[in-house]
């Protein structure tokens, strides 16, 4: 994303780098900077101003001293190593910039391994490389730690899963929702590359903390009256404190779009949608409903799977000591 779209007010620098962009044509003040072995120096320029993305003669290297005359600067030699700098024909933030990056890195390999490119545009491109090379390992991460948790909590495998799904699709119903309003009601130039994994952590968190506040009440009602029973009294005793906690976490990450900066912006609009989203549909009623329907195979492969659907004397042995057992009769158990 181009660093001049991150502020959603005039700033004077965005002023300045348009200024820059429309009126002469190239960005001299973001160059790529290459480290070039000494003796790969000419080589390595050829290949660089015969890059298309490249300005013509936009290649010279750092002086050794100043110029003496019309001849070309000598580079200046340290540590065997010389700098090229690369006057770029887009700007240093734009997507064609980066990829005449990513272009020369792999044109450049090829004359010498020891080439290394850097830069605003060369950060920008690894930054966004970084983010999605971590978003392939942090999600499966999260995932799989969250399902060990549930599954430990809950003595369940079908439990666990189905929430899993059930978050994951809350998560995509908000990105894709979020997608549609950001590029055609709000008209945001772009995204930030770490809205999408910042965004899963903070929902995938908070839905799965709201996940086990339902899911271990419904778990205690189920022992004490059969799944069916304990799902209703689980959403009747927990649903007002979920919906509550979510409503002011929503309310608390929507003041964050005050702040004119478009990451910010997203993020308080993803988060608070989001947990909306999760509190007052997916925790209300998807979870209750699935595990409704499931019934009791919803704890499969724990002892309460094993259970008849109701409480009798075989399941008071899953509650706490001292704890009664609703048998569903009208007389209290004695």
């Amino acid at each position: 994303m181009p660093q001049t779209e991150l502020f959603l007010t005039e700033v004077d620098s965005v002023r300045a780098q348009e200024i820059l962009d429309t009126e002469f044509g190239t960005d001299p003040a973001s160059p790529a900077v290459i480290v070039v072995p000494e003796e790969s120096v000419a080589d390595a320029a050829d290949v660089v101003q015969g890059n298309a993305g490249v300005a013509r003669g936009g290649v010279a290297p750092i002086p050794a001293g100043p110029p003496e005359g019309a001849a070309p600067p000598e580079p200046k030699i340290v540590d065997g190593k010389a700098v090229l700098l690369a006057t770029l024909d887009d700007p240093a933030d734009s997507a064609p910039a980066t990829r005449t990056v990513r272009q020369l890195r792999e044109d450049l390999d090829a004359v010498s391994p020891d080439i290394s490119i850097g830069g605003t545009t060369a950060i920008l491109l690894d930054t966004r490389d970084t983010v999605d090379a971590d978003r392939r390992k942090v999600i499966p991460a999260i995932l799989l730690v969250i399902f060990v948790v549930l599954a430990l909590l809950l003595r369940s495998l079908v439990a666990p899963v189905m929430l899993l799904v059930a978050n994951v699709l809350s998560f995509g119903a908000t990105m894709g929702i979020s997608a549609v309003l950001f590029n055609h009601v709000f008209d945001f130039p772009a995204s930030d590359p770490s809205t999408l994994l910042i965004s899963f952590v903070f929902l995938v968190a908070l839905g799965i903390d709201y996940s086990i506040f339902l899911m271990t009440r419904v778990r205690e009602e189920s022992i004490r009256q059969g799944t069916h029973p304990g799902v209703l009294r689980g959403l009747s005793v927990t649903g007002g404190v979920i919906t509550s906690a979510g409503v002011v976490l929503a309310a608390t990450f929507a003041a964050l779009s005050v702040v004119p900066i478009l990451f910010l912006v997203q993020i308080a609009f993803v988060v608070a949608f989001g947990v909306l989203l999760d509190t007052l549909v997916v925790r209300s009623l998807l979870v209750p409903a699935l595990t409704h329907d499931l019934g009791r195979a919803v704890w499969w492969p724990g002892r309460l799977w094993r259970r008849p659907d109701h409480a009798d004397s075989t399941t008071a042995e899953m509650l706490d000591p001292g704890e009664p057992v609703d048998n569903g009769s009208d007389n209290p158990p004695r």
